[in-house]
Parts: C-alpha cells; sequence; structure tokens
C-alpha cells in the first residue's frame, strides 16, 4: 500500500549519509512491542496490529530544521514506527509512535487535490469510517490551519547508497479513548520524486520507551 511502491526505483547518488542506528533500530533488525500498548486501549481504538515483531525494511529521516528530526523504520505491510529527536542521529530520541496504513489513494483529479489540502487544514478530520480526530499539531483554537511540508530521505539498504526522497504534506490529529488513551491520525499527500501524488491515512497510537526494543 502507502510506501511499498516507494520502495521502487533505487538511486544511488554519491553521498556522506550515514545510517543512523536509533533506540538500537535500523534496517534488518527487528523490534519487539508489547502488546499491552494497543490492546490496553479496548475495542474503541481503530489501530490494529496482529504481531507483536516488528521486521524493519526500510528507514527515512526528515530534518525539521531548529525543530530536530524525525526517523522512520517501516516494515514490509507498511507499519511505521516514528521517533523525533534533537539530533540526526537520534541519541536523543523521544516520542515514539506506532502507525498503521488505513488507505491510500491516488486523486483523480484537481478538485480532489482540493478537497484534501482543505480538509488538512480543518480543526477536525471525518470521513473513511472513521470516527472524528481533533487537529492535534498547532491545537484546535484556530478553524483552520496550515500542514507542514518536509522531505524525507527513505533508505533500504544500511550502506546509504540506495535511496529516494519524498515530498510530504501533512497534519496530524488524535482522538481520546477511555481511560488515559490516545489515538492517532496521520494525514499525508505525498509525492516521491519522478513519482505519483498519493492521499494516505495512517492510525497510530503513542508508544513508551519501555513498550518497543529490538
Amino acid at each position: 500500500m502507502i510506501f511499498r511502491g516507494l520502495f521502487g526505483g533505487k538511486r544511488n547518488d554519491t553521498h556522506d549519509q550515514v545510517i543512523p542506528v536509533v533506540r538500537n533500530v535500523t534496517i534488518g533488525r527487528s523490534v519487539r512491542l508489547d502488546p499491552l500498548a494497543w490492546r490496553r486501549l479496548g475495542a474503541d481504538t481503530k489501530f490494529q496490529l496482529n504481531n507483536d515483531t516488528l521486521g524493519i525494511v526500510a528507514q527515512g529521516r526528515i530534518s525539521l530544521g531548529a525543530d530536530g528530526y524525525v526517523h522512520r523504520f517501516y516494515t514490509e505491510d507498511d507499519m511505521m514506527l516514528q521517533m523525533v529527536s534533537p539530533d540526526a542521529m537520534g541519541e536523543q530520541a523521544e516520542d515514539f509512535t506506532l502507525f498503521g496504513p488505513w488507505s491510500s489513494a491516488y486523486p483523480p483529479n484537481n478538485a480532489a487535490k482540493r478537497i484534501w489540502a482543505d480538509r488538512l487544514r480543518a480543526r477536525t478530520w471525518e470521513g473513511e469510517g472513521l470516527p472524528t480526530y481533533t487537529r492535534f499539531w498547532f491545537g484546535d483554537t484556530d478553524e483552520r490551519q496550515d500542514p507542514v511540508s518536509f522531505w524525507e530521505t527513505v533508505y533500504d539498504d544500511r550502506s546509504g547508497a540506495d535511496f529516494r526522497k519524498i515530498y510530504q504534506t501533512c497534519m496530524l490529529f488524535s482522538r481520546d479513548l477511555p481511560g488515559e488513551g490516545r489515538e492517532l491520525l496521520l494525514a499525508i499527500e505525498m509525492e516521491p520524486e519522478g513519482g505519483d501524488l498519493t492521499h494516505e491515512i495512517m492510525v497510530g497510537i503513542p508508544l513508551n520507551v519501555g513498550e518497543f526494543e529490538a
């Protein structure tokens, strides 16, 4: 679905990139999850995962400038483990989330692109068989809020020789679950360099550092 189509078309530009190992996670390693991380959320959550082990086959990094870096780790079935760190190598990584794919579509025309752009700016996200989520980034005070855009460099080789760049515009939404649980929705417009633009929805949950290990 979402990222599998982006793993083709390898590129081998010469560069000095070093693939970081973040919390002992990198390409070729397995991440073991505490099943209670999502099962404790109960039947109300839309996030689903049938396996408590993630085999990492690709890795991404996003620079947010002064706001630090986002490190992403992908599986064959498009699960995404995400970590945020103030440093490029992820040595101070914090803010861990796990996302799974919900839907992926090619917008059929410019009207569909405009509708999606409007939805990214809205206070709430609804539709696609999902409950209502409220904008998480920037808060929900403003009726409209511009989304975040960035380039992600995705690698599927520990050497860093094979990589591609993907431009993304996205917004994060959330909803509270019974107890102290929270579910996240990441809405993305993405366009790989030299590829087609798609609209993606991922549903996820926050993780504590003790809820996964590699």
